[in-house]
C-alpha cells in the first residue's frame, strides 16, 4: 500500500520533483517517508516519520526516488522508512508489498553475516540482491537474480551510485513517465502523481522491470532477462485537478462532486452498456467483488442485479471470497469494483476465476490499472481525482453504475437514465442548500457525543447503512454498527441504552414500516433516534429530510451520511482527508 517515486533527469531537482510526487502519493500511506538523491558524492539519504513535509531537503542531484510508507512489517520509526541503503552505499532501495518469505531469507542471509538494522521485510531484498551481486556481471542481474526469489506481491525501486533507476513490478502497481522534457523519466505508483509533468505513460505488467539511465528507458521481462517491446501509452489525466479549489478538505469538495459524478454515469453509451447486460443474461452465475466501500458498492450492485436483473447475483469481499474458488468456472462472470483497480484481495480472486475460464469485468477510476488491463470488459468511473482516502464520490459512481447495468438487464435502460438524471438534479439541490448542510452539520455532535452508534436498514438501504458505517468508524475512531432492521431483535437489542445514537434510513418503499418498527423498538429502549427519510417519522427523534428519487433512493441517502460522517470527523478533530492506519490503495493482503 505504500507508494514509491522516482525521477531521472537534467533539468530539475530530484528533491523537489519526489518530494512533490510522494505528497501526492501519501493517500497510500503516510507512517513515515523518505528520498535518496545522487549527487557527486554518492547517494544521500533523508527519512522521517509522519506525513510528507513541505520543508526543503538538503539533497542535491537530478535523479532520485522516494517511498512514503503504510508500515506492515516493522514499528513506525525512521529507521524503518524506506529507502534502504545497501552495506556499501553502492544503490538504496523502496518497496511496495510484503515478502511473504522474509523469514526464510532472513535467515540464510543472516547466517552469510548480513546485519540487519530495521524490523522491515524491504531490507531482506536489498541484502539479497548484494548476494547476488557476488555471482553476476551488472547489479540490473543481480535485482532481476534476487526479484525472483521473492514470493508475494512486491514491486521494488532502486537508486544506483552510478545513476540508474530500476523498477521491478511483481503485483503492486508501477509505471513509468516519459516527461515533457528532454530526458526526463519519471516511475511512480500511479499516473497521477506525475501526471502534470508527462506527455505518455509506460505500464509496467508484473513480471517486468525497468531500467532508466540516461534519459532512456528499457524494458525487461524478469524471468527470463530478455528485452521486452512496451508501449507509450498517451497520458489520460492531463490537467486533472489535485487542488482542493476553496473547500476545507478533499472529502468535502469530493462529496460536493457526486452529481457530476451522477452525471457522467448517465451519459454511458447505450451500445455499451447493452452489450454487457448481454453478457451478464449469458452467465452461468454473476458475481460481484470489491473490498472495504467497493465491498458495499458490490454488495448493492449484486442487490440491483437481483431486484431489477432478476439475475441470482452474488457479492463477494476480496478476503474472505475463498470459499467460493471451488465454485467458480467457465462460463460464470465476476464484475469487479475498485477505485484504483489495484486491490491486492480483489486481484487475487480474478486471477483465480481467470485462471478457472471466467470472464472478468471492471468498473475503475484509474487508468491503466491491473484490474482494466485483465478485463474483458472495461468500464472506467471517469470521475477525476479522489484523493480522500475515504472514497466517497467514486462509491456515488459504482452504486449509479450498477443501478444502470440492472435497469439495462431489466430492457429498461433509457428508463434507468432518466432516473439517474433526475437523481443527479435531486443530489445537487441537497448539496446546494445551506439550511440543509447545517442541519447535517448540527447534528454531528449528537451522533459523535456517544462511544457506540447504530444504523438501521432493509433492503435497497442495507448496504448504504454498511457504507455509512465505514465512513463513520473511519473518519471519527467511533464504534459504528450497521444491523439489519429485520435482525435487531435477535441481538443487538441488548445494547440499546437511553442515550444510544442510532439512525434509521428508511425511503418510501415496501420495507418503510418494517425500519420504522425497528426504530420504534429502539427508541422504547431509550436510544436517540434520527431518520434519514423523505417524509418526516413519528417514531423518531428527529428526521434528516432527503429528497424522494424513487428506485435511486438509497443513492440518494448514502450523500447526506457521507457529509455527516465527515462533519463528525471535523469535530472531533481528526484529520479528515488521511485517518489514521489505513490507506486509498490497499495493494498487500
Amino acid at each position: 500500500m505504500c507508494g514509491i517515486f522516482g525521477y531521472v533527469g537534467n533539468t530539475r531537482s530530484a528533491s523537489e520533483a519526489v518530494m512533490e510526487g510522494l505528497q501526492k502519493l501519501d493517500y497510500r500511506g503516510y507512517d513515515s517517508w523518505g528520498l535518496a538523491v545522487l549527487d557527486s558524492d554518492g547517494i544521500g539519504l533523508a527519512k522521517k516519520i509522519g506525513i510528507v513535509s513541505r520543508e526543503s531537503i538538503p539533497l542535491n542531484g537530478n535523479i532520485g526516488i522516494g517511498h512514503t510508507r503504510w508500515a506492515t512489517h516493522g514499528a513506525v520509526t525512521d529507521a524503518n522508512a524506506h529507502p534502504h541503503y545497501a552495506s556499501d552505499r553502492s544503490f538504496a532501495l523502496a518497496h511496495n508489498g510484503i515478502v511473504e518469505n522474509m523469514n526464510e531469507l532472513k535467515s540464510i542471509l543472516s547466517k552469510k553475516g548480513y546485519v540487519f538494522l530495521s524490523q522491515t521485510d524491504t531490507e531482506t531484498i536489498v541484502y539479497l540482491i548484494e548476494e547476488k551481486r557476488k555471482k553476476t556481471t551488472t547489479l540490473m542481474e543481480a535485482i532481476r537474480l534476487a526479484f525472483k526469489e521473492l514470493k508475494g506481491r512486491n514491486t521494488i525501486i532502486v537508486l544506483t551510485n552510478d545513476g540508474q533507476v530500476i523498477g521491478a513490478r511483481n503485483g503492486s502497481p508501477l509505471v513509468v513517465g516519459i516527461g515533457g522534457r528532454p530526458d526526463e523519466i519519471y516511475f511512480s505508483s500511479d499516473v497521477l502523481s506525475f501526471s502534470a509533468h508527462v506527455k505518455g505513460v509506460v505500464i509496467l505488467e508484473n513480471g517486468q522491470m525497468a531500467q532508466a539511465h540516461g534519459g532512456n528507458v528499457s524494458v525487461f521481462d524478469i524471468a527470463s532477462g530478455r528485452k521486452a517491446k512496451y508501449e507509450i501509452e498517451k497520458n489520460a489525466i492531463i490537467g486533472a485537478s489535485v487542488g482542493m479549489d476553496g473547500f476545507a478538505h478533499y472529502m468535502l469538495k469530493e462529496i460536493m462532486q457526486s452529481p457530476e459524478v451522477i452525471r457522467k454515469v448517465a451519459v454511458q453509451k447505450d451500445s455499451a452498456v447493452r452489450a454487457f447486460a448481454a453478457a451478464i443474461t449469458k452467465a452461468r452465475k454473476v458475481y460481484t467483488v470489491g473490498s472495504g466501500t467497493a465491498g458495499a458498492a458490490a454488495g448493492q450492485m449484486a442487490f440491483y442485479l437481483r431486484e431489477y436483473g432478476g439475475i441470482e447475483a452474488t457479492a463477494l469481499i476480496g478476503a474472505e471470497a475463498a470459499e467460493y474458488y471451488r465454485l467458480i468456472g467457465k462460463g460464470d462472470l465476476l464484475i469487479a469494483l475498485s477505485q484504483s483497480g489495484e486491490t491486492a484481495d480483489v486481484l487475487e480472486v480474478l486471477e483465480m476465476a481467470q485462471k478457472k475460464g471466467a470472464k472478468i469485468a471492471s468498473y475503475v477510476n484509474m487508468p491503466g490499472s491491473m484490474m482494466t488491463r485483465m478485463s474483458d470488459f472495461k468500464y472506467m468511473a471517469e470521475a477525476g481525482p479522489e484523493i480522500c482516502v475515504m472514497s466517497t464520490k467514486i462509491f456515488v459512481s459504482q452504486i449509479a453504475w450498477g443501478y444502470l447495468v440492472a435497469k439495462a438487464v431489466q430492457g429498461k435502460l433509457s428508463e434507468g437514465k432518466r432516473q439517474l438524471a433526475g437523481l443527479a438534479k435531486a443530489a445537487q439541490k441537497l448539496l446546494s442548500d445551506e439550511k440543509k448542510i447545517a442541519e447535517i452539520r448540527a447534528l454531528a455532535p449528537r451522533m459523535a457525543a456517544h462511544p457506540h452508534l447504530f444504523i438501521l436498514a432493509k433492503g435497497q438501504n442495507l448496504q448504504i447503512a454498511r457504507e455509512a458505517m465505514v465512513k463513520i468508524i473511519e473518519g471519527s475512531y467511533i464504534h459504528a454498527h450497521a444491523i439489519p432492521a429485520g435482525d435487531l431483535k435477535h441481538y443487538a437489542i441488548t445494547l440499546m441504552a437511553p442515550g444510544v445514537p442510532v439512525l434509521a434510513i428508511v425511503s418510501n418503499d415496501g420495507l418503510r414500516s418494517d425500519v420504522l418498527n425497528a426504530a420504534h423498538q429502539v427508541r422504547a429502549r431509550g436510544a436517540f433516534v434520527t431518520t434519514v427519510s423523505p417524509t418526516v417519522t413519528k417514531e423518531a427523534d428527529e428526521t434528516l429530510m432527503v429528497p424522494d428519487t424513487k428506485e435511486t433512493s438509497a443513492i440518494m441517502n448514502i450523500i447526506p451520511l457521507q457529509l455527516l460522517a465527515y462533519y463528525m470527523a471535523v469535530h472531533l478533530g481528526n484529520n479528515v482527508d488521511k485517518p489514521r492506519n489505513i490507506a486509498k490503495s490497499v495493494t498487500v493482503k
